[in-house]
């Protein structure tokens, strides 16, 4: 990037595409920054349904989605994707994990030749085991320095309320990654920065499967050790992934390893905390998410994080329980018992 591409708060047009919780949270974050920052900054969102689009721009708010929070002035919406793009100097996308490789298809040619791209979404590809930096990076035919990955305990409401946060921003180049963080630092939301785009990407990803094994025990109306042991045992087999990938252990320590794998297992807004419960509670899989109104990664990239691990030769025991359940090949009671039964070792073996 050049040096007036560093410039804080220099990314003038963004684009989101997807109009749900986090898309929109992440809008009014920019916005928020932009204002902090004393910067004009347009923002458009692009959304799917034609209620959510007209009640941003005309009541500046995101009801569905995010209740009474009020939206800036400087965020419209419209359902006309050439027109949320044109001029686009960062994109940022907010859509299902799995529905992203069609969509970029049909966009790469209203993506603009210099464009930044962020990715918030928190899934792996069925199929491919594909990150979602690395579909960006195939459909789009972009380098990897111009993608970039924010994550970390990122509970959109609790941010979209102005909550402090701070996340982590994740790019294999310095300077656009810092780039990106003075454009989303406002004054609620502090992210950091890191080159380690893996480590990151899988943190976010296997989070969702351990959400929903903590869910599931919840349901079950197990108390907080079972709960804490299953976070504690999550993240060593994430942490296992994330190494054989590639990835950091200082990251697994951090904001998008530890620090979102706390708030998504223990908050009741995290949506696979949620689905989870719902499972432990005796609701079929079918159930589950018809009740649910929004997506629930873990449901739909469990089975890539299993296939990915098989491929690799990492054990993630809770990731193969919560498939197993999810596949009905194991009932929610047998959960427990069978990860209790697995052969004795040392805890520090990874």
């Amino acid at each position: 990037m050049t040096e007036q591409d560093t410039k804080p708060g220099s990314a003038l047009s963004v684009a989101v595409l997807g109009a749900g919780s986090w898309g929109t949270t992440f809008a009014k974050i920019l916005a928020d920054a932009a204002t902090a920052s004393g910067v004009d900054r347009s923002i458009r969102i692009w959304g799917r349904r034609r209620e959510v689009v007209e009640e941003i721009n005309a009541g500046h708010r995101n009801p569905q989605y995010l209740k009474d929070v009020e939206l800036p002035a400087s965020i419209t919406a419209s359902m006309d994707v050439d027109e949320v793009l044109a001029g686009a100097d960062l994109v940022v996308l907010a859509v299902p994990a799995q529905t992203l490789r069609p969509q970029l298809r049909s966009w790469k040619h209203l993506v603009g030749a210099d464009a930044m791209v962020v990715s918030l979404m928190k899934g792996l590809e069925l199929s491919t085991d594909a990150r979602m930096s690395e579909v960006i990076c195939e459909e789009l035919g972009i380098p990897a320095d111009r993608i970039a990955v924010v994550s970390g305990p990122n509970l959109a409401m609790e941010i979209a309320r102005e909550e402090p946060t701070a996340s982590v921003v994740a790019c294999s180049d310095a300077a656009a990654a810092g780039w990106i963080a003075r454009t989303c630092t406002a004054p609620y939301f502090r992210p950091y920065t890191t080159g380690d785009v893996v480590g990151v990407e899988i943190g976010g990803i296997v989070k969702n499967v351990i959400a929903l094994a903590v869910g599931i025990c919840e349901g079950k109306q197990m108390g907080d050790n079972t709960k804490a042991s299953v976070i504690t045992r999550g993240l060593a087999e994430t942490s296992r992934l994330a190494l054989a990938l590639g990835g950091e252990a200082k990251t697994m320590a951090g904001l998008a390893g530890l620090g979102d794998l706390v708030a998504t297992c223990s908050s009741p807004l995290s949506r696979n905390h949620t689905a989870g419960r719902l499972l432990g509670e005796g609701l079929s899989l079918g159930q589950v998410t018809e009740k649910m109104t929004q997506t629930a990664e873990g449901i739909k990239s469990g089975q890539a994080v299993h296939e990915l691990a098989g491929k690799l030769g990492v054990d993630m025991p809770i990731t193969a329980a919560v498939v197993a359940v999810l596949a009905g090949k194991m009932s929610v009671d047998e959960l427990g018992p069978r990860l209790l039964a697995r052969e004795l070792k040392p805890e520090g073996d990874y």
